[in-house]
């Protein structure tokens, strides 16, 4: 994994939903697929999960043209409601394997994430990650409060 510093993309979001929901979130396909895109515009067609250690995870992301990608990686750690870690590929750049690190934490009725996607390989696609990382954090945000 590329462990270049500077390549990190860190995001941290308060939510008015407790812990296991904003959890499940993350890990149940049926709720990622209704906002795991950086757009409004964008739809998530199709999501895969196997949530075990070792068990992989998958995402395919469009925008309203057809255009789009998939990402893929690994569940290497799972302690429910509180941490999630895994791999994270893009299939536009399958050597790049990246490291998300998402951590939940509930105080009274509402749950802070913070999210670490770290080895990312150039300056450009963390820029680019973070603006989409930035717009899946403002679905979910939708999501959690509809």
């Amino acid at each position: 994994m590329n462990e270049q510093p500077g390549r990190d993309v860190r995001i941290e979001r308060t939510y008015s939903a407790p812990a296991e929901e904003v959890f499940d979130a993350w890990t149940s396909p049926e709720v990622m697929r209704r906002w795991l895109h950086p757009g409004r515009d964008w739809d998530t067609p199709e999501a895969e999960v196997d949530l075990r250690v070792g068990g992989k995870v998958r995402v395919v992301m469009r925008r309203p043209d057809g255009t789009g990608g998939e990402a893929q990686g690994e569940y290497r750690l799972i302690d429910r409601p509180r941490r999630l870690e895994m791999t994270w590929t893009f299939d536009d750049d399958p050597s790049n394997e990246q490291l998300i690190e998402l951590s939940f934490s509930q105080s009274e009725a509402s749950t802070t994430v913070l999210m670490v996607n770290r080895g990312i390989s150039t300056d450009e696609r963390r820029d680019r990650q973070q603006e989409g990382w930035a717009g899946c954090f403002e679905q979910l945000e939708r999501l959690l409060a509809g």
